[in-house]
């Protein structure tokens, strides 16, 4: 059974290890991921620690397979991390749903994400979920000694209706 959760403060270093985990399939080609591997994991693990309050997670048949966040509680989701091992049975589009109607319930008309413009398979399922992209932009990496490109997504979560005058 799918529960959708708060995450609790003993979960951290689970969480960060499927963040890892997530992360190093998301990042496969872009960089050396086994240069950038510790500073990840203590991005990951410093993350976690101040925002955990901020994080929800998804379980099936109790064991946690994903976790998303909103870390400044708005509308911008800053993370969303599937398990790999557990990609592909819908747990992602179920946190994601719960997550928007979150950011819907408080007030914010919008959700939005971002990611890197290489990884493809997050593009994609944003996409499939209503979210388009809305910018492109490219920073430098300290990480990765290099540029990188990031695509901006958002999707409306309220439907204005058009009111017709007489």
């Amino acid at each position: 059974m799918v529960v959708i959760r708060h995450a609790r403060q003993n979960e951290i270093h689970l969480l960060s290890a499927i963040g890892l985990s997530a992360w190093e399939k998301a990042t496969a080609g872009i960089g050396d991921v086994a240069a950038m591997r510790d500073p990840a994991k203590r991005a990951f693990d410093d993350f976690l620690a101040r925002h955990w309050l901020s994080v929800l997670l998804v379980e099936d048949d109790n064991r946690i397979c994903g976790w998303a966040a909103r870390e400044e509680l708005d509308g911008t989701i800053s993370d969303l991390w599937i398990d790999p091992k557990t990609q592909g049975r819908g747990l992602g589009s179920a946190l994601l749903a719960d997550i928007e109607r979150r950011i819907a319930a408080d007030a914010f008309e919008v959700a939005s994400a971002k990611t890197h413009a290489q990884n493809t398979a997050a593009v994609a399922f944003f996409e499939r979920a209503g979210y388009r992209v809305k910018w492109l932009s490219t920073a430098y990496s300290q990480r990765l000694d290099r540029d990188v490109e990031f695509i901006g997504l958002a999707k409306p979560l309220v439907q204005h209706e058009c009111v017709e005058e007489e």
